[in-house]
């Protein structure tokens, strides 16, 4: 029974990567407002269904007004950056970038938590971060717009994960869940005008994969945290990592080169001290990246801490 929680999470992440590889491949051909247009419209049937059990009392209006805008909008900007990171740049790159949001967490922790990090923390995220400028060798390599998405994708899905953490106990999950996915919905609705090809049926098929792939590899995390610890299920998110280096070679005639590998050791190691840091603390510590139990960046898949406390209070 020990191995399953991490064995659900591995089996997540492997399925996430394969949504990642269908956006990236989908990329060459439309923009990512058009991908994260459909891939919401075809979510919205699995998440209603889901949301449907939510036998909680109350009405859509958020309690936190302005934190569930700000959030929001942090959302779609997530979205919408890995998405076109993915188009763009190599997977392994693109991941090893996004590994950096349980840094920015702890970072971001301090101000909209009021979490108190100690010496141990502070000097693993400056190890992380120094990570991070390895993969991206400022000054030797060529840096682009794909570059800055992932890294914005990492921002802004840390500060994402910090609000839900903040309002999380008082906002409803149909709330929390449904207001990104109608605003991804209503503004790259408005943005497709400008940018809109057609689509052949197996493109819109792939659409119709990322968003099944994106749930189903949802509901494995959820299992993952269920069955498992998070101080042992967390770091299973770096095994994308390896599936990103085989699906990248084999697909994409992708090669991951030495500073990349340097990097992501780096800020593997980095993030995986802070997990086991914030579980060592245990109550002395918010931590906030061990209650932060969601995926990566992407529009299609929906966050499950929610759905974990709601989990709880009903067991």
């Amino acid at each position: 029974m020990f191995l399953s929680g991490p064995l659900y999470a591995l089996l997540a992440f492997a399925i996430f990567s394969t949504h990642d590889v269908i956006i990236k491949v989908l990329g060459g051909f439309y923009a990512p407002f058009q991908i994260i247009f459909f891939s919401t419209l075809f979510s919205f049937p699995f998440v209603t269904f889901m949301l449907m059990r939510d036998a909680t009392e109350g009405h859509l209006i958020p309690k936190h007004p302005w934190w569930m805008a700000l959030r929001t909008v942090a959302a779609m900007i997530t979205g919408f950056s890995a998405f076109y990171a993915f188009s763009v740049l190599p997977l392994a790159q693109v991941y090893v970038v996004i590994f950096a949001s349980p840094l920015l967490i702890t970072i971001l922790s301090i101000p909209l938590l009021g979490e108190r990090v100690g010496i141990h923390r502070i000097l693993a995220v400056i190890v992380g971060l120094a990570g991070v400028i390895v993969v991206l060798r400022p000054g030797s390599a060529e840096l682009g717009l794909g570059h800055l998405a992932a890294g914005a994708a990492a921002l802004f899905g840390a500060l994402t994960s910090v609000i839900v953490r903040k309002i999380g106990r008082d906002e409803r999950t149909v709330v929390l869940m449904l207001y990104p996915m109608a605003a991804n919905f209503l503004v790259m609705g408005a943005l497709l005008a400008l940018v809109y090809a057609p689509m052949p049926l197996q493109h819109l098929g792939g659409i119709a994969v990322i968003s099944l792939f994106g749930f189903v590899a949802g509901l494995l995390l959820i299992a993952a945290y269920r069955n498992g610890e998070a101080a042992i299920v967390a770091p299973m998110q770096y095994s994308q990592i390896i599936w990103a280096t085989l699906y990248g070679y084999f697909l994409f005639d992708e090669r991951v080169d030495l500073p990349t590998v340097i990097g992501a050791g780096i800020i593997i190691a980095s993030g995986v001290y802070i997990v086991f840091r914030e579980s060592r603390l245990g109550a002395k510590s918010n931590t906030p990246v061990l209650r932060t139990r969601s995926r990566g960046p992407s529009a299609a898949s929906f966050r499950i801490s929610p759905l974990l406390r709601r989990a709880r209070k009903n067991g």
